[in-house]
Protein backbone atom coordinates (compact mmCIF):
# COMPACT_ATOMS: atom_id res chain seq x y z
CA UNK A 1 0.00 0.00 0.00
CA UNK A 2 1.28 3.45 -0.94
CA UNK A 3 -0.04 6.68 0.61
CA UNK A 4 0.84 10.28 -0.14
CA UNK A 5 -0.50 13.71 0.75
CA UNK A 6 -0.32 16.78 -1.44
CA UNK A 7 -0.45 20.27 0.02
CA UNK A 8 -1.13 23.24 -2.26
CA UNK A 9 -0.88 26.87 -1.12
CA UNK A 10 -3.02 29.22 -3.19
CA UNK A 11 -3.55 32.92 -3.67
CA UNK A 12 -7.02 33.93 -4.92
CA UNK A 13 -6.48 37.56 -6.01
CA UNK A 14 -10.04 38.35 -7.13
CA UNK A 15 -11.59 37.21 -3.85
CA UNK A 16 -13.05 40.12 -1.90
CA UNK A 17 -14.76 38.09 0.79
CA UNK A 18 -14.76 34.69 2.47
CA UNK A 19 -17.91 33.84 0.51
CA UNK A 20 -16.12 34.42 -2.81
CA UNK A 21 -13.09 32.46 -1.64
CA UNK A 22 -15.19 29.53 -0.44
CA UNK A 23 -16.92 29.30 -3.82
CA UNK A 24 -13.54 28.74 -5.51
CA UNK A 25 -12.32 26.38 -2.77
CA UNK A 26 -15.53 24.33 -2.83
CA UNK A 27 -15.25 23.83 -6.58
CA UNK A 28 -11.61 22.70 -6.39
CA UNK A 29 -12.22 20.34 -3.47
CA UNK A 30 -15.44 18.75 -4.75
CA UNK A 31 -14.25 18.42 -8.34
CA UNK A 32 -10.99 16.79 -7.19
CA UNK A 33 -12.88 14.30 -5.05
CA UNK A 34 -15.27 13.30 -7.83
CA UNK A 35 -12.83 13.34 -10.77
CA UNK A 36 -9.81 11.73 -9.16
CA UNK A 37 -11.16 9.83 -6.14
CA UNK A 38 -8.83 11.54 -3.68
CA UNK A 39 -9.56 12.84 -0.21
CA UNK A 40 -9.57 16.65 -0.29
CA UNK A 41 -10.12 19.51 2.16
CA UNK A 42 -9.23 23.09 2.93
CA UNK A 43 -6.60 22.69 5.65
CA UNK A 44 -5.22 26.17 6.23
CA UNK A 45 -5.95 29.89 6.07
CA UNK A 46 -9.70 29.31 6.48
CA UNK A 47 -10.39 32.87 7.64
CA UNK A 48 -8.18 34.66 5.10
CA UNK A 49 -9.93 36.07 2.01
CA UNK A 50 -7.25 35.60 -0.60
CA UNK A 51 -5.14 32.76 0.77
CA UNK A 52 -5.86 29.05 0.94
CA UNK A 53 -4.13 25.79 1.71
CA UNK A 54 -5.67 22.66 0.22
CA UNK A 55 -4.78 19.13 1.26
CA UNK A 56 -5.23 16.02 -0.87
CA UNK A 57 -4.50 12.39 -0.05
CA UNK A 58 -4.29 9.32 -2.25
CA UNK A 59 -3.85 5.63 -1.53
CA UNK A 60 -3.13 2.95 -4.15
CA UNK A 61 -1.42 -0.38 -4.56
CA UNK A 62 1.59 1.09 -6.36
CA UNK A 63 3.60 4.27 -5.94
CA UNK A 64 3.14 5.03 -9.63
CA UNK A 65 -0.65 5.03 -9.31
CA UNK A 66 -0.49 7.49 -6.42
CA UNK A 67 1.90 9.75 -8.33
CA UNK A 68 -0.40 9.79 -11.38
CA UNK A 69 -3.43 10.65 -9.23
CA UNK A 70 -1.70 13.51 -7.45
CA UNK A 71 -0.09 14.77 -10.68
CA UNK A 72 -3.60 14.98 -12.18
CA UNK A 73 -4.92 16.84 -9.14
CA UNK A 74 -2.01 19.27 -9.26
CA UNK A 75 -2.53 19.95 -13.00
CA UNK A 76 -6.25 20.46 -12.37
CA UNK A 77 -5.59 23.09 -9.69
CA UNK A 78 -2.91 24.83 -11.80
CA UNK A 79 -5.37 25.01 -14.74
CA UNK A 80 -7.75 27.35 -12.91
CA UNK A 81 -7.10 30.98 -13.90
CA UNK A 82 -8.73 32.37 -10.73
CA UNK A 83 -5.99 30.93 -8.51
CA UNK A 84 -2.22 31.40 -8.28
CA UNK A 85 -0.29 28.42 -6.95
CA UNK A 86 2.25 29.64 -4.39
CA UNK A 87 3.70 26.31 -3.25
CA UNK A 88 3.17 22.56 -3.45
CA UNK A 89 4.61 19.75 -1.39
CA UNK A 90 4.15 16.00 -1.10
CA UNK A 91 4.61 13.80 1.92
CA UNK A 92 4.77 10.01 1.63
CA UNK A 93 3.51 7.84 4.45
CA UNK A 94 5.80 4.98 5.38
CA UNK A 95 3.73 1.80 5.60
CA UNK A 96 5.41 -1.22 7.13
CA UNK A 97 4.59 -4.73 6.19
Amino acid sequence: MHCCSLSIELHIPASGSLKEKRKVVKHLVEASRSRFGVAAAEVGHQETWQRCQLGFAAVASTQGQVEVLLDNVERFVWSHPEVEVLDTSRTWLEVGG
